[in-house]
């Protein structure tokens, strides 16, 4: 790996580990094992290495989040599944997990990458709800928009919830709530073969 992407890997580990506030360039180098020249070869300051870092952790993200909402089948299972999936509950979001550094969330240029990776996230999972609605698998007064936000709340708040618990478990209950209120949110629907009888009742 060149020394580049040694660097970036460091910082993006660290990052998400205790923030950018609380990493230092020096913690950096050891990480890296590269030392301090090439380090300001690469980069001229420690928010232009975060910056790339930042960039990096949204690339880890994103693809797997959006190649699961926006591949083809049925919208219930793939709200399931992006419910139900393993996720490191006790190290946070390594991008939700920004936000709540003052450093990053004070500077447009390192919260822009943050900003775009919800936002396309959001804009996925939304068209998932939308779809379920519209195949009647979600009741049809919900929206799809404030129902995106709520689920990528649920997630982000779950993390909180476990690393100050250093528990998984309200993690993984708060997703298994939400996906209970999805499921409870399906119009009712009568079993077929109630249906078939009442339909034989009234023909008779």
């Amino acid at each position: 790996m060149e020394s580049r992407e040694r660097l970036v890997a460091a910082m993006s580990e660290l990052m998400w580990e205790r923030g950018y506030a609380a990493t230092s360039p020096r913690e950096v180098r050891e990480r890296s094992g590269v030392g301090q020249g090439s380090m300001y070869h690469h980069f001229p300051g420690k928010r232009e290495l975060a910056l790339a870092a930042l960039e990096r952790n949204c690339a880890d993200l994103l693809p797997a989040t959006e190649g699961l909402l926006t591949a083809p089948g049925d919208p219930m299972e793939k709200l399931t599944t992006y419910l139900t999936r393993p996720l490191p509950a006790l190290k946070g979001c390594k991008v939700g997990r920004m936000t709540q550094d003052p450093l990053v969330a004070g500077d447009p240029g390192l919260l822009a990458p943050v900003a775009a990776t919800f936002a396309t996230v959001h804009r996925a999972l939304a068209a998932v709800l939308r779809e379920a609605v519209e195949n009647g698998q979600l009741g049809p007064g919900l929206d799809p928009d404030r129902l995106a936000h709520l689920l990528a709340a649920t997630i982000q708040g779950g993390y909180v919830l476990a690393i100050a618990a250093q528990d998984p478990g309200p993690f993984d209950d708060a997703r298994a709530g939400a996906l209970d209120l999805l499921r409870a949110s399906a119009p009712h629907r009568e079993p077929a073969a109630a249906r078939l009888a009442t339909t034989q009742e009234r023909n008779d």
